[in-house]
């Protein structure tokens, strides 16, 4: 059975594990072990037993604006609505935490978060913030192919 917890500390090589691959390949954005650790109670977990099989962040930018970030699932895994169940996680989680408007994602998959309701928006709208923060660190930046989608909390 897959569970859903929240990270810790002790969770952050399995972690890096998990991405190695598609940080490589540019699909998710590296994070150094450091600012995976600054940032750990962002991070939900899918756990088989002890076994880390996907994860996913909420990441907070403002009162009216949160992100999903990093969300994978090990290819064995996938086809289980493991995905899913972390966004609707983190969907809740930012319901819970008071964010006011949106919570973003930029991604290669904009169909499975369409299917969850997010809707597509031109990334010129993206806080300059996020783009200066993050997206430089990309190694697709400044061309970049990533769909960002939002869903109204």
């Amino acid at each position: 059975m897959i569970e859903l917890v929240k990270a810790k500390l002790d969770d952050i090589p399995a972690m890096q594990a998990l991405v190695a691959d598609k940080v490589k390949d540019g699909t998710i954005l590296e994070r150094s072990e450091d600012e995976v650790a600054t940032n750990i109670r962002s991070y939900v977990l899918a756990k088989e037993g002890e076994k880390l099989v996907g994860y996913t962040a909420l990441h907070i930018h403002s009162v009216r604006l949160a992100e999903i970030r990093s969300l994978i699932v090990d290819e064995a895994y996938r086809g289980q609505h493991i995905g899913k169940r972390m966004v609707e996680f983190t969907l809740e989680e930012a319901r819970s935490l008071g964010v006011k408007e949106d919570v973003l994602v930029l991604t290669y998959l904009p169909e499975f978060f369409r299917k969850l309701g997010f809707k597509e928006i031109d990334k010129e709208v993206i806080p300059e913030h996020k783009i200066w923060a993050d997206c430089i660190k990309c190694i697709h930046f400044p061309v970049c192919n990533e769909v960002a989608l939002v869903y109204k909390v």
